[in-house]
């Protein structure tokens, strides 16, 4: 294999908060219900439909050839510009309601665009979170809704000790076996994720596009892709790992996927048990407030780079792409048919 192409690189029941258990995926419904097993079945029916249907898509998008197929392929790439736009929009009306946080979500799209990276969201989250615990305390709510889970504090630990040693250990361990890579890129772009499914998106470009492992117009056309499938957003791994050069598309969608969900999944077992604590504590909605800032300002400069400035080349993808954004937020149309109605938009184009 060959630059970094070749994939070588120098107890007892415990309340939470039920929107602590919205993700990832059906995990806590399935844990909730019949524990580890119930957790792991939940989880498989809620991912697999989606992660083979992109992983059908990734084996047979590299034979698509000529002006018809080049069009279904640059409305997918539009399509990605519509929905992280109406993502973006949604998620500035609901987190920046203020100067204040909307000045925080400013100060993340300078620092993702100024610091490349993953080290440039990692900045912007962690400014935010400061901003937020000194400027975003006021009118604090207070929360009560629970639900309990037979998650000990025990084993609470053990999960966020397993997370965090396996995202200090994998770097370490990458440069022995091209396996080794694919897990280490896409779990240290599943544990970074902050804030929704949508942020992954400039954490996997840095791994996977900045890297020569997939080109953007690949990345692109994948995400679009993604939008139309049912499931959650993280299947978008099963495409990029079926990609990925010098590997089994079988192995790299399956290592790809897996490495992605494990640290949420860690995360998740290891926060619950303490998850009710943590949030009445105030100190720890400001941060949360400020954090959730950072995230728009993330997603606002991934709307730029790679988005934007990879799918809009010129006036005809420019209209395209507006009208996906209007059929999403005025006409609340869902997103598959938002990607269908982009690809024949990108066919007609390309005549």
């Amino acid at each position: 294999m060959a630059q970094r192409k070749s994939l070588r690189r120098p107890g007892r029941a415990v309340p939470v908060s039920a929107r602590a258990c919205q993700q990832p995926g059906g995990f806590c419904a399935g844990f909730d219900a019949r524990r580890p097993l119930g957790a792991a079945l939940a989880w498989l029916a809620f991912t697999l439909p989606s992660a083979f249907l992109l992983l059908v898509f990734a084996l047979g998008a590299s034979r698509l050839d000529g002006p018809l197929a080049q069009g279904l392929v640059s409305g997918l790439k539009i399509t990605a510009v519509a929905i992280v736009a109406h993502a973006v929009w949604g998620m500035a009306r609901n987190l920046c309601p203020d100067k204040t946080r909307t000045g925080i979500a400013l100060a993340g799209v300078f620092a993702v665009l100024l610091i490349h990276g993953p080290l440039g969201q990692i900045s912007a989250i962690l400014v935010g979170s400061l901003a937020g615990w000194l400027l975003c305390r006021e009118a604090i709510e207070s929360l009560s809704e629970s639900l309990t889970f037979d998650i000990s504090r025990r084993v609470g630990l053990i999960a966020l000790g397993l997370f965090a040693a396996l995202l200090c250990l994998l770097p370490l361990a990458a440069s022995s076996t091209a396996w080794l890579e694919v897990v280490d890129g896409f779990y240290r772009s599943g544990a970074l994720v902050f804030g929704g499914g949508h942020v992954v998106l400039p954490l996997l470009e840095a791994e996977v596009v900045q890297s020569g492992w997939v080109s953007a117009d690949e990345f692109l056309t994948g995400y679009g892709a993604a939008q139309a499938v049912p499931g959650p957003l993280f299947t978008f791994a099963a495409y990029l790992g079926a990609l990925l050069p010098g590997v089994n598309p079988l192995v790299g969608a399956l290592l790809a996927l897996l490495a992605i969900f494990v640290p949420g999944l860690l995360l998740l077992v290891g926060v619950l048990p303490f998850w009710n604590t943590f949030r009445q504590w105030q100190g720890a909605q400001a941060l949360m407030r400020g954090a959730n800032a950072a995230v728009v300002g993330i997603l606002a400069a991934a709307l730029y780079q790679p988005v934007w400035t990879n799918a809009i080349i010129g006036p005809y993808e420019f209209a395209l792409a507006l009208s996906g954004f209007l059929l999403l937020s005025v006409w609340k149309l869902p997103a598959w048919a938002v990607v269908i109605v982009m690809a024949l938009g990108g066919a007609v184009t390309a005549f």
